[in-house]
C-alpha cells in the first residue's frame, strides 16, 4: 500500500487525495458510483446510502441518504476516502467530513462523457482496475451525435412539477440516444414548471422515470391530455455506471 503524496491524484473539483493507494476501505454517497465501484472491488466499499440499491447484493452499513448522511456514522468506519457528487451530495456535508479529518473525493458530471471520464479518474485514483464496461461505455456513447428522432419531456417530480433541464446528464444521455429535450433551452437545469406548460411543450413524449418521483400507470400520466406519455427506468436515464450498458438500447426499444 502507498501514499502518492506530491504525486497526489486530484478530483473533479482539483482537490488532491493523499490516501492508501489502493483504497480499501470506502463510503459512497452516490448511487450510481457505488454500483460502479462494486462492479470493480464490493470487498472495498465499507458503506453507502439507503438510495444505493444496486448491485441489489450489496451488504454494506448504510448512512441514511444522500441529502442528509449520517457523518458520525461514515466517520465512525474509518474510510480511506468518501465518494461524493456536486449535485447529488451537499458541499455542507462534504466540508463537515473533512473537518473530521475524512478525505472525501468529489465528482462533477454533466454529460455522459464527463461521467466516463469521471469514472476512469476515481477509479485510477483509488488505485482500482479499470472494468471492461467502461470501456465499452465509452465506446457506445462518446461518438458524433445522431440525428434528432423525437422530442421529449422529462418530469421528474410533481406537485410541484419539475422538469429535466439545461446541463444535466440526463438531458445529453437523451440527445445521444437522438432524442431532444424541449427543455434543454431553459435557464435551469431542474426547473419548477407549469403542468400544462408542460403538457404544451410539443414533445412527442413525456418519460416518467421512477425515481426521484415513483411516477407509475396510475400516477402520472392521467395528468397529460395532449402529451403521450411513456413509464421509464430512472435508472437507465439517470444513473451513470454499469447501466449505461443496458440504457444503450433504449432507442432501439422506444
Amino acid at each position: 500500500m502507498s501514499y502518492l503524496g506530491e504525486h497526489s491524484p486530484r478530483d473533479d473539483l482539483g482537490t488532491a487525495y493523499d490516501g492508501p493507494h489502493p483504497a480499501t476501505r470506502v463510503v459512497c454517497l452516490v448511487p450510481s458510483l457505488t454500483e460502479a465501484l462494486a462492479s470493480v472491488a464490493a470487498d472495498r466499499l465499507v458503506g453507502a446510502t439507503e438510495w444505493c440499491t444496486h448491485p441489489v447484493d450489496l451488504d454494506v452499513p448504510r448512512v441514511r441518504g444522500t441529502k442528509n448522511p449520517d457523518l458520525a456514522a461514515i466517520v465512525a468506519l474509518a474510510p480511506d476516502v468518501v465518494v461524493a457528487n456536486k449535485e447529488e451530495n451537499r458541499e455542507l456535508d462534504v466540508r463537515r467530513l473533512r473537518e473530521r479529518g475524512v478525505r472525501v473525493w468529489v465528482t462533477d458530471i454533466e454529460t455522459v462523457p464527463d461521467a466516463i471520464d469521471s469514472m476512469e479518474r476515481l477509479l485510477d485514483g483509488l488505485g482500482w482496475s479499470r472494468p471492461p464496461w467502461l470501456a465499452e461505455a465509452r465506446r457506445l456513447w462518446c461518438g458524433p451525435l445522431p440525428p434528432v428522432t423525437r422530442r421529449v419531456v422529462v418530469p421528474i417530480w410533481r406537485d410541484p412539477w419539475m422538469v429535466v433541464g439545461s446541463r444535466t446528464f440526463t438531458g445529453d444521455l437523451l440527445r445521444r440516444l437522438g432524442w431532444e429535450n424541449v427543455y434543454d433551452p431553459h435557464a435551469d437545469r431542474y426547473p419548477h414548471v407549469d403542468l400544462a406548460d408542460v403538457d404544451a411543450a410539443g414533445a412527442d413524449v413525456a418519460l416518467l422515470p421512477d425515481e426521484p418521483y415513483v411516477f407509475t400507470a396510475d400516477d402520472g400520466p392521467e395528468a397529460f391530455v395532449r402529451t403521450p406519455t411513456e413509464l421509464v427506468s430512472g435508472r437507465l436515464i439517470t444513473w451513470y455506471g454499469p447501466s449505461l450498458i443496458e440504457a444503450a438500447a433504449l432507442a432501439s426499444s422506444g
